[in-house]
C-alpha cells in the first residue's frame, strides 16, 4: 500500500470517479488480464506530478511495475515518454483518468510558472503563488508551482498572519491593527511571520514608524514600477517587500528591476492551461 502523505487525497480523488465502481471496465475487462501503458507529451512544457501519480497508481494497485524515463522539472517535448505501468489492466484503467488530471494540471502551471521565473532571470527578485488554488488540490498546485521555479507563499490562513486592506479597514487603521497583532501574538504565544499590505505611502508610512519588531514583511499592493521603486527606497531595508496585483508576464521584470524580494502572482494556479498528456495503452 502506499505511503504518500497525499493519501487522503488518493482516496478522496479516486472514490469521486469511482463511485459504486468503475462498471464498464468490470463488464468488459477480465481480472485476470494483463496490460502495459505509456504516459506520452502531447505538447511541450515543463514536467510536473510524476512522483504523484506513480504514487497514486502505487495506492490503486501495488504490484504494479514501473519504468520512469522522465522525472518532475524536466522539460519535455510533444511525443516524449514519461513513465510506463505494467500489471492489472484493470487497474490501468482504473486510475488513469485521475493520475492524467493531476498530471496535466500541474504540468501545465509548472510550464507557466517558468516562464514567469524566466522573466525575471538575473534579478534577486523570488516568484511567489497565492492561495488562488482549486479546493482539494492545494498540495499539488502549490508542489507545481515550485517544480516550475516558483516559490509557495503560505498555504493557508494558519502559517502566517497577512493583513490585507479589509482586515486595515475594519481594523482601525495601519497602527491599529499592528498593534492589535502585537497583542494577539504574545496573548496566544505564537511566533508566526507578520506580513502586512499597503496601498499608498501614508500607509507605508505609518508601517515604517510602528511595525518594527511585529512586521516582517510589506506587501505593495496594486502600485505602479515607479511607485514600488519608491516604496523599496523608504522602506530601506528594515522589512522584506513584496508586489501583488496585476503582475503579468508582460510587465513583472519591470517590477523586479524595481527591487522588490518577492512578488506574488495569483495567476500561477489560476490562470494556467492544463499541459497535453496521454496514458496510451501498449497491445503485446
Amino acid at each position: 500500500m502506499s505511503t504518500s502523505k497525499h493519501l487522503e487525497s488518493f482516496k478522496t480523488w479516486l472514490a469521486e470517479d469511482l463511485g459504486t465502481g468503475d462498471h464498464t471496465t468490470l463488464a468488459t475487462v477480465g481480472a485476470d488480464v494483463p496490460g502495459s501503458a505509456v504516459l506520452l507529451a502531447k505538447s511541450a512544457g515543463v514536467l510536473a506530478g510524476v512522483q504523484a501519480a506513480l504514487d497514486f497508481f502505487e495506492f490503486v494497485d501495488p504490484s504494479l511495475e514501473r519504468k520512469v524515463f522522465m522525472n518532475d522539472s524536466d522539460r519535455i517535448q510533444a511525443g516524449d515518454r514519461v513513465f510506463q505501468l505494467s500489471g492489472s489492466a484493470r487497474s490501468l484503467l482504473i486510475g488513469e483518468r485521475v493520475a492524467l488530471n493531476m498530471m496535466q494540471r500541474m504540468s501545465g502551471i509548472a510550464t507557466l510558472t517558468d516562464r514567469y521565473v524566466q522573466e525575471i532571470a538575473g534579478t534577486k527578485t523570488i516568484l511567489l503563488d497565492t492561495r488562488k488554488t482549486t479546493p482539494g488540490f492545494r498540495w499539488a498546485e502549490k508542489e507545481a508551482v515550485r517544480i516550475g521555479g516558483g516559490s509557495n507563499h503560505r498555504f493557508g490562513l494558519y502559517d502566517r498572519i497577512l493583513i490585507k486592506d479589509n482586515h486595515i479597514d475594519h481594523g482601525g487603521g495601519v497602527r491599529s491593527v499592528i498593534e492589535a497583532t502585537r497583542q494577539y501574538l504574545s496573548a496566544n504565544q505564537l511566533s508566526l511571520p507578520v506580513e502586512i499590505e499597503v496601498r499608498t505611502m501614508e500607509e507605508l508610512n505609518a508601517l515604517i514608524e510602528y511595525g518594527r519588531g511585529c512586521v516582517h514583511r510589506v506587501l505593495l499592493d496594486n502600485m505602479s514600477p515607479e511607485q514600488v521603486h519608491e516604496a523599496v527606497a523608504r522602506i530601506n531595508g528594515l522589512y522584506e517587500s513584496e508586489v501583488s496585483g496585476g503582475i503579468q508576464l508582460s510587465n513583472i521584470r519591470a517590477y523586479a528591476m524595481a527591487g522588490v524580494d518577492f512578488i506574488s502572482v495569483g495567476a500561477l494556479t489560476h490562470q494556467a492551461v492544463s499541459l497535453d498528456l496521454s496514458l496510451k495503452t501498449l497491445i503485446e
